[in-house]
């Protein structure tokens, strides 16, 4: 099977926000709690974090976690985090029926992100509280001192502010699953105006506000414009939130999906316009895809899980092969729509379904997921370039028109390389990808490829067999012309230098 493509430095999407790449820390199962922080591990620190979890964190270069939920923040009080370790209290998680024990707070979190090299994306619980204690935490992170609660922010350890500069209100609260569930009139009431009272305190951060928890909810649009409405001129981002699955076990129609991802985007962009265009702003209003991944493989276990708990092993999904296709298929759609997508949160990092994994008593390790997600986040940077491909398509029961490949080109001008990520949802065949250009192509740097496994194969601990190979062979440049041979059901990556 043959495609093409034509690209050109003048004609670019965006440049790409690098917070495009992030991820999310919720205190939930052991994502937390022997997932990042386990004192009585051998490779812990002084802190109590997992050094070999903190070192893949680090190899899979994330730039901002979302933290601390999710469901848990609608019941959250975050007081509870701070002061000494030995008063702070224990405490019920109604969102997903455990025991909390507060011994990771607001101090811990933030020495963590330190380490991880990772800026943080705070929320702040609008489900059961609301503008006060709102306020109060940016003072409490943000405020230099002289104040009652930057002050105690000092008396806890930390003189300087913690200077957070990307701030959630509230987490999906459209779902009536939400502690603190609301209409969108009551919560874009108290958005707007826990908006405003958090930029009075500082106006240097930026503000999400909650869309819809996906794009299947009966609300979906009427949310979002109902909120918006209230919430236009004080917030900077609206969220989105998708998850898919392959319940069905459909190979075709579950690597389809992320089609109906980008269709997801490009209708919120439009509700978007359509705001602007009624409030008759000069903003754009930008989107954060804080929460995206395949999920599905642990439910029934979830669902089997005694309640109160302190770390249940929930959400543990294993992925496979075939996840780590439609994953970089996602990576792909949010770098096609980087010129609107400015952040975006793998949910999760670790344990939850997430990229690392980690033993009690062993070692961290990678799922297949995590090396797409390391690629794009390693090489995907610099302007996207529109990559209108031309390949047979096929079509799904509930998607039509799929194009067998998805591809993205990234310009990388500060280190003159083009980068190109591809994948191959076609189950048999090779397709040779020609790709024009009027860059000035030098040689190959690198080129890898996940491919050749069997659709359901996983990585295990000490037993990571899904991972990108070498395939500088299968690919080619000649004057203008760059052709890349993409196996059966493959993930792509290359490096060309630029002259």
């Amino acid at each position: 099977m043959k495609a093409s493509t034509r690209i050109s430095k003048t004609q670019e999407i965006s440049k790409i926000d690098r917070r495009i790449y992030g991820s999310f820390i919720e205190h939930m199962g052991r994502a937390v709690y022997e997932g990042i922080y386990q004192p009585d591990h051998e490779t812990s620190d002084e802190n109590g974090f997992r050094q070999d979890v903190l070192q893949l964190v680090k190899e899979l270069n994330v730039p901002i976690v979302r933290y601390p939920g999710g469901n848990f923040l609608s019941g959250y009080n975050w007081e509870d985090g701070i002061g000494p370790k030995e008063n702070r209290p224990k405490r019920l998680d109604l969102a997903w029926r455990s025991i909390e024990t507060n011994q990771v707070g607001l101090h811990e979190y933030m020495q963590w992100a330190e380490k991880s090299d990772t800026e943080v994306n705070m929320a702040v619980n609008l489900g059961t509280r609301g503008i006060d204690a709102a306020r109060n935490l940016v003072e409490y992170c943000n405020f230099e001192g002289g104040t009652y609660w930057s002050d105690l922010r000092k008396q806890n350890g930390d003189e300087k502010p913690f200077a957070i500069k990307t701030w959630c209100l509230g987490n999906e609260m459209d779902g009536d699953w939400q502690i603190g569930h609301k209409t969108a009139e009551e919560y874009g009431r108290l958005a707007e105006e826990t908006a405003k009272a958090m930029k009075w305190v500082d106006d240097s951060i930026e503000l999400v506000v909650c869309g819809s928890s996906s794009s299947s909810r009966p609300t979906f649009v009427d949310w979002e414009l109902t909120v918006l409405d209230h919430t236009y001129e004080y917030v900077d981002y609206l969220s989105l939130h998708q998850y898919y699955d392959n319940k069905t076990d459909d190979l075709a129609e579950f690597l389809a999906k992320s089609e109906d991802m980008d269709r997801f985007i490009k209708s919120v962009v439009a509700i978007c316009d359509t705001m602007k265009a009624k409030k008759r702003s000069d903003k754009t209003m930008m989107l954060s895809f804080d929460e995206w991944n395949v999920w599905y493989h642990s439910n029934e276990e979830t669902a089997a899980q005694k309640p109160w708990t302190v770390a249940p092993h929930i959400l543990e999904d294993i992925y496979n092969f075939e996840d780590a296709l439609l994953v970089g298929s996602m990576l792909i759609t949010l770098l096609k729509n980087s010129d609107r997508v400015k952040i975006a949160c793998l949910a999760q990092l670790v344990n939850v379904i997430a990229p690392i994994m980690t033993e009690e008593d062993g070692t961290a390790w990678k799922q297949t997921i995590f090396y797409p997600f390391q690629q794009a986040s390693l090489y995907g940077n610099g302007k996207a370039l529109n990559t209108k491909i031309e390949v047979a398509t096929y079509d799904t029961e509930k998607i039509k028109n799929v194009p067998y490949l998805d591809s993205i080109a990234i310009l990388n001008e500060e280190k003159n390389e083009l980068v190109i990520f591809s994948v191959n949802k076609h189950h048999s065949e090779e397709i040779i990808f020609t790709i024009d250009t009027d860059l000035e192509l030098l040689k190959v740097i690198e080129s890898t490829e996940m491919a050749d496994y069997d659709i359901k194969a996983v990585n295990g601990p000490n037993q990571e067999v899904v991972v990108p190979h070498n395939s500088n062979s299968g690919v080619t440049i000649e004057g203008g012309q760059i052709m890349i041979k993409a196996k059966p059901l493959s993930w792509n990556m290359t490096r060309i230098s630029l002259i």
